[in-house]
């Protein structure tokens, strides 16, 4: 039996993902539940930022004007999809995290003052020793009602790409308010935070070792070929 996997995140992120999981043979479906729009944001004097903290490709694409003065300091991205992101934008990436901003910003040599661009919902950080972090809101994800055709595709069941809390948070919602069953319905989560969000009461419900697109595939690919849980 052939299972379907689900990607709901924002384009263009969302035709990536299926692209990438067409590629590795899955039967990907792409229907993004949320509108990415830029914020107007007040960009601090560049002469007192080292550098650019990024945890998202979305805050470049969407940051609009206020980039410009920024475009000769250093780039922090948090993973490969934002540092090519960076790239394209003009700016010479120092650094790819791996597991995450918290942890990336802990690799980094201090002194260093950073300017995070975020989205409107983002994960605060610890800032280490000699490390200053000001954020900045340069986007937001505005969460869409589920067509029809997406409806009635899940209520077969299938694996769901969750790549955010709040992605997690809206695609329980839109299930009780749709009808789509949770017993029917396995979640991929892009780590133990996002899972925690969705809530219970899914055919089953794991997250990726690592917070990249790659690993949420992989894992997306086992739960499709591994027996269900009972």
């Amino acid at each position: 039996m052939i299972v379907p996997i689900f990607a709901i995140r924002p384009e263009p992120g969302c035709s990536a993902t299926v692209e990438a999981g067409r590629r590795m043979g899955l039967a990907m479906h792409g229907c993004p539940l949320f509108e990415v729009r830029p914020v107007t944001w007040d960009p601090p004097p560049a002469d007192r930022i080292d550098g650019l903290l990024l945890g998202s490709a979305n805050a470049l694409r969407q940051a609009g004007p206020g980039l410009e003065a920024f475009r000769s300091k250093r780039a922090f991205a948090v993973g490969a999809e934002t540092a090519r992101a960076a790239e394209a934008a003009g700016l010479t990436v120092a650094a790819v995290g791996e597991d995450g901003l918290q942890a990336l910003l802990a690799t980094l040599r201090p002194p260093l003052k950073l300017l995070r661009l975020a989205g409107e919902e983002h994960v605060p950080l610890t800032r280490p020793p000699g490390i200053a972090v000001e954020t900045r809101v340069a986007y937001r994800a505005i969460a869409l009602p589920t067509p029809e055709a997406l409806s009635a595709a899940m209520g077969g069941g299938g694996v769901v790409l969750l790549h955010s809390a709040a992605a997690a948070r809206h695609f329980a919602a839109e299930c009780a308010r749709v009808g789509i069953p949770r017993a029917a319905i396995a979640l991929a989560a892009l780590g133990p935070r996002i899972a925690t969000a969705a809530g219970g009461g899914w055919r089953e419900l794991r997250s990726a070792d690592e917070p990249r697109d790659a690993a949420l595939l992989a894992l997306a690919r086992d739960m499709c070929h591994e027996p269900r849980p009972g």
